[in-house]
């Protein structure tokens, strides 16, 4: 093909042009979403926990409080502290299962 039947501003795409283009985005996108470190991983952490531990607990509290007004056979506490522990982990299971997929999503779309 000779130079005059391309259009202006289009080059040849050489292997080692694709390979700087290539590497030149990855630049640019790692500038933009740059990558978590040690303390972005500790406020995940602490994030999961918490979604974990603020339903125990407001389980645990109810289910004292009902164990005072209705006292009875069984303990409203470990019931709804158990329930609120299941409740808390299946929340962070949810919130880790969703940043896992938006994750593949990106390098799904950083491969194409």
């Amino acid at each position: 093909m000779n130079d005059k039947s391309k259009p202006p501003g289009e080059v040849d795409a050489t292997p080692f042009s694709q390979q700087v283009g290539a590497k030149a985005s990855r630049k640019l996108k790692a500038r933009r979403n740059p990558r978590p470190g040690v303390w972005s991983g500790l406020g995940v952490m602490g994030l999961i926990g918490w979604s974990v531990v603020i339903p125990t607990l407001s389980g645990a509290a109810v289910g004292k409080w009902l164990d005072k007004q209705y006292p009875g056979a069984h303990s409203w506490t470990l019931t709804l502290l158990i329930a609120g522990l299941c409740l808390g982990c299946f929340s962070a299971w949810q919130w880790v299962a969703r940043e896992d997929q938006q994750m593949r999503d990106e390098h799904n779309h950083d491969n194409d």
